[in-house]
C-alpha cells in the first residue's frame, strides 16, 4: 500500500507548463501575457503583499504632511501652535515605529511567494525536460539547456521580483502621490501630468533597441555555453592531440564575440539612464520654481511647497525607477521566449489514456517497420519484419549504420516506427504508455552512465524499499563483490563523477547490477563488452550469463564469439535482414555472418599482438 504524501498544498511546487500551452501563439510576441498569468495564479498572495506596502509605507506619504503642518504652524504662530506640533510629532512617531513588524511581514510573505514562483518555473522546465524525446536531447546541444535553466529562469526570477517589489510600490506611489495632490491643489496636478508622457517617449525611443540588443546577447550566450560543455567533454581529445592553443582561440574568438554584444546592451542601457535622469531632474526643478511662484502669489501656504516638491519627487523618482527598470524588465521578457522554445516543444511522449501493463511477458513482434529521422528522406530502417518469443535471447550483428541501434532504440520506445507495426505482447507500442512499459525494461549501453554518488545509491537508483537481500545478489550476480575489499568505503565508496574513479569493467559491472535489481522481463545489452579488455570483458560476460536468464534477451555484439549462445542471430546491413539464424546455421551458410565473424577474428587478433 503507498504512502500517503506528506507534501501540503503550500509546500508543493506550482506546474506551469498549461499557462505556457494556453499563451502558445502569441507567448514569442507577448511574453508579458505568461507572466500575468503567473500572477493571476498568485493574486490573493499578491494583494496581501500590495496591503502590507502600502501599510509599511505610509511613512513616506505622511511625512511631507508632517512636515508642511510644522513650517506652516510655526510661520503662522497662535495660541494651537504647540498643540499642532505636538499632535503632528506623535503622529510621526507612530508611522514610522510601525514600519519594523509591517516592513519584517512585508519581506516575509513576499519573498516566499516569490520563491515559489521560481521554484515553479524550475520544476516546470524539469518535467517538460524529462518528457521531452530522445531525438529532442540529441538535437538540442546541453550547454544550452543549462543557459536556460539557470540564466533565463534567473532573469525570470528577476522580472517577477522587480515587478512586485519595485513597479507595484512605484505605481502605487505615484496614484497616492497624485491623489493627495489633487485634494490639495488642481493646478500643481496638472503639472504633475507632464512628468509621465515625458518618461513614456524616453521609454518608447531606447525600447526596440533594447529588445534587439537583449536578444542578440542571450543567442550568444546559449552559444557560449554549449561551446564550453562541447570544450570539456573534448579536453581529454584536445590534450591528446595538442590542440590546446587551437581550442583556447577558438573559445577566445566566442568569448570576444560575447562581449562585444554584452557592451552593446551596456552602453544602450546608460545612454537610456543618463537621459531619463537628466529630464527627471530638469522636471523637477521646474516643480520647485513653479510652487514658489504659487506661494509667492499666496495661492498656496509656504509650507505646502515642501508637499508639492517632496510628492513630485516621488512621482518623478518612481516614473524614474519604471523607466530605469525597463532594461531588466526586457531581459526578463526575452528570458520567456528563450524558455518557452523548450517548454513549448511538441517532441514529447503523451501517455494519456495509454494502456498501463500489469505484466510484460517479453513477446515482440515487428512487421514491415520502416523508420527515418525526423526532416530527413533516408530510411533508417526499412521493411523489417522479426518474431521474438518470451525469454528468447536475440543478437543483433552488423556493420556500423547498419541500424542495430537504432532497433534497440525502437523497442525501448524511444522511437516510433514511421510505418509497419511495432507490438509488445500483442499491443501496438504506440497505444502503451511508455513510461510504464518502460518499469519492465532495463538496458546496459556501451558506455556506462553513473553519478556522482555511491556504489549502492548507483545500483538502486530509481528505486525504494530495496531489501540488503536483494541488493546483495545483484552485486553477487554481477560480479562486484570480486573488487569490493579493494575500495575504501565499499560499496558505500563514492565513484565521483560519471564514476571516473573506476575503471571501465567495473563500471560496466555497476551497470548490470543496476539492470539485474530491476528484474527486467525485456533485457536490452546494447555493445555492452566492446569498450572492455580482455579481463575486464571476461568478468562482465559472466554477469551478463547470470542476467538474460529467463528474460527477453536482444544484444548488439560487437565481439561475435560472446553471442554464440544466442538463441537467434539477426544480421543486418543498411536497415535491411539479410540473415536470421543460430550460430553454427549461419557459419555453415558461410553467408554475411560468416564474413563479419572472420573480420572480427582478425581483428581480435590485431588487439592482442
Amino acid at each position: 500500500m503507498p504512502k500517503k504524501s506528506n507534501i501540503t498544498q503550500e509546500q508543493a511546487l506550482p506546474d506551469y507548463e498549461p499557462l505556457f500551452n494556453e499563451n502558445s501563439d502569441t507567448i514569442r510576441k507577448k511574453p508579458i501575457k505568461l507572466l500575468v498569468g503567473i500572477m493571476s495564479m498568485n493574486w490573493a498572495r499578491i494583494l496581501l503583499s500590495i496591503l502590507l506596502y502600502v501599510v509599511k509605507s505610509c511613512a513616506q506619504w505622511i511625512i511631507p504632511i508632517i512636515t508642511a503642518n510644522i513650517i506652516n504652524a510655526v510661520t503662522y504662530t497662535d495660541s494651537a501652535t504647540a498643540k499642532t506640533l505636538l499632535m503632528n510629532a506623535a503622529i510621526l512617531f507612530a508611522v514610522v515605529v510601525q514600519n519594523i513588524p509591517t516592513h519584517v511581514l512585508y519581506a516575509r510573505y513576499t519573498d516566499r511567494m516569490l520563491r515559489n514562483i521560481g521554484a515553479g518555473l524550475r520544476n516546470t522546465l524539469v518535467r517538460k525536460l524529462q518528457h521531452l524525446s530522445l531525438s529532442y536531447h540529441r538535437e538540442i546541444e546541453s550547454g544550452r539547456i543549462q543557459s536556460k535553466f539557470l540564466r533565463d529562469i534567473e532573469a525570470i526570477e528577476f522580472f517577477n521580483n522587480h515587478f512586485i517589489k519595485t513597479v507595484i510600490p512605484a505605481i502605487i506611489g505615484i496614484i497616492v502621490s497624485v491623489a493627495i495632490s489633487v485634494c490639495k491643489s488642481g493646478e500643481v496636478t496638472i503639472f504633475y501630468a507632464l512628468v509621465i508622457p515625458v518618461n513614456i517617449i524616453a521609454v518608447n525611443l531606447f525600447r526596440k533597441k533594447m529588445n534587439e540588443n537583449n536578444h542578440r546577447f542571450r543567442y550568444e550566450n546559449e552559444n557560449m555555453s554549449a561551446n564550453v560543455s562541447s570544450m570539456i567533454d573534448m579536453i581529454p581529445v584536445t590534450k591528446a592531440h595538442g590542440l590546446e592553443n587551437e581550442e583556447i582561440s577558438r573559445l577566445e574568438g566566442i568569448i570576444k564575440s560575447l562581449k562585444e554584444k554584452g557592451i552593446i546592451v551596456d552602453r544602450t542601457n546608460a545612454y537610456f539612464g543618463s537621459i531619463t535622469w537628466v529630464i527627471s531632474q530638469l522636471l523637477s526643478g521646474l516643480c520647485l520654481i513653479f510652487t514658489g511662484y504659487l506661494a509667492f502669489k499666496g495661492k498656496i501656504d509656504v509650507g505646502d511647497i515642501v508637499i508639492y516638491q517632496t510628492y513630485f519627487n516621488n512621482i518623478s523618482g518612481n516614473v524614474q525607477t519604471l523607466v530605469n527598470i525597463y532594461p531588466e524588465l526586457a531581459k526578463g521578457l526575452e528570458s520567456v521566449r528563450s524558455v518557452s522554445e523548450i517548454v513549448l516543444s511538441d517532441h514529447t511522449e503523451d501517455n494519456r489514456n495509454k494502456i498501463k501493463l500489469r505484466y510484460v511477458h517479453g513477446s515482440i513482434d515487428f512487421k514491415n517497420v520502416y523508420f527515418r529521422y525526423p526532416n530527413s528522406d533516408k530510411d533508417i530502417i526499412k521493411d523489417f519484419s522479426l518474431n521474438v518469443n518470451p525469454g528468447e535471447c536475440v543478437a543483433f550483428v552488423g556493420s556500423s549504420g547498419s541500424g542495430k541501434s537504432t532497433i534497440m532504440n525502437m523497442i525501448i520506445g524511444f522511437l516510433p516506427p514511421v510505418s509497419g507495426e511495432l507490438s509488445i505482447d500483442g499491443k501496438p507500442i504506440e497505444m502503451l504508455n511508455l513510461t510504464n512499459y518502460r518499469k519492465f525494461i532495463s538496458v546496459v549501453p556501451q558506455n556506462s552512465i553513473l553519478f556522482k554518488g555511491t556504489i549502492k545509491e548507483n545500483i538502486t537508483y530509481g528505486l525504494t524499499n530495496v531489501s540488503e537481500a536483494e541488493l546483495e545478489r545483484a552485486v553477487k550476480m554481477a560480479n562486484i563483490d570480486e573488487f569490493l575489499p579493494s575500495l575504501p568505503d565499499g560499496i558505500n565508496t563514492v565513484v565521483g563523477e560519471h564514476g571516473d574513479k573506476l575503471s571501465g569493467g567495473q563500471k560496466q559491472r555497476i551497470s548490470i547490477a543496476r539492470a539485474l535489481i530491476r528484474n527486467p522481463r525485456i533485457l536490452i545489452l546494447d555493445e555492452a563488452t566492446s569498450a572492455l579488455d580482455n579481463i575486464s570483458e571476461y568478468h562482465v560476460q559472466r554477469a551478463i550469463s547470470s542476467l538474460i536468464k529467463g528474460r527477453t534477451t536482444f544484444i548488439v555484439a560487437h565481439r561475435l564469439s560472446t553471442i554464440r549462445d544466442a538463441d537467434k542471430i539477426v544480421v543486418m546491413d543498411e536497415g535491411r535482414i539479410v540473415e536470421t539464424g543460430t550460430f553454427e546455421e549461419l557459419m555453415e551458410k558461410k553467408g554475411r555472418f560468416y564474413e563479419l565473424k572472420k573480420l572480427n577474428e582478425i581483428g581480435l587478433e590485431k588487439e592482442t599482438e
